[in-house]
């Protein structure tokens, strides 16, 4: 795929970094400052996004616990695109709408899980690219296993048609003000930030995402993130 095609000329591009969970399938270690490649998950996501041409602005939304690790982290590593640092909210989605809250002037917002350090350029431009004629774009790969749906009673209702599923990821790439009125107008659950788009009856595009940009939720996440970094290299 070409990524000749970016947001048009004079289009505002923001990201928010949504680093507000709690992480608690780690134990006592706070995930995002896990070390990793040896510096903090977080600090490898963030990087990706600052050093992203097409990023202007970024706004770092974190949790009490973390508010001030992440604040001298930003500040360390002089990361000046991070403009914003604040608090999220009970629930993901309403740290997202914390985040979505402090930009203005934005065209363009991409929203990325900050647990999601192998994130690359190539993900961020794709999901701005297949953004362009909807409006909203999520990063995804197709299922691999046989998925099965299952009754309370652990006995197996349905085997759907497992080349119809897909995996959804982050990055997720929205008009600014798509997203914003989405989030105005739902407080119901959601899984993700394109579930929001979707009751209103939007369609949503789905862009190949890749089988590395693992979230990290466990121990087990951390050692194969760092596999597949040194097979990565440096480059994004």
């Amino acid at each position: 795929m070409s990524l000749s095609i970016v947001p048009r000329p004079k289009e505002k591009v923001c990201a928010v970094i949504v680093a507000a969970g709690r992480g608690e399938r780690m134990g006592d270690m706070d995930k995002l400052f896990a070390p990793l490649a040896g510096e903090p998950v977080l600090s490898l996501t963030l990087r990706a996004f600052h050093t992203c041409p097409v990023i202007e602005e970024i706004v770092l939304v974190l949790n009490p616990h973390n508010l001030q690790r992440g604040r001298r982290l930003v500040e360390e590593q002089g990361w000046w695109k991070v403009m914003h640092i604040c608090l999220g909210g009970e629930r993901r989605q309403d740290s997202v709408r914390e985040g979505l809250a402090r930009i203005n002037g934005c065209d363009w917002v991409v929203i990325h899980d900050g647990a999601r350090p192998l994130v690359s350029h190539q993900l961020i431009l794709c999901g701005l690219q297949e953004a362009q004629d909807r409006g909203a774009a999520v990063a995804a790969v197709p299922v691999r296993d046989t998925l099965k749906v299952v009754n309370p009673g652990l006995e197996v209702e349905e085997t759907p048609n497992r080349s119809t599923l897909w995996a959804v990821q982050t990055p997720q790439v929205f008009r600014y003000q798509l997203i914003w009125d989405a989030y105005a107008r739902s407080q119901a659950p959601a899984s993700d930030d394109a579930s929001l788009i979707e009751r209103l009856g939007h369609r949503v595009k789905v862009y190949m995402g890749s089988y590395d940009n693992i979230k990290i939720t466990t121990q087990e996440d951390l050692a194969i993130a760092e596999v597949l970094l040194q097979r990565k290299g440096p480059s994004q």
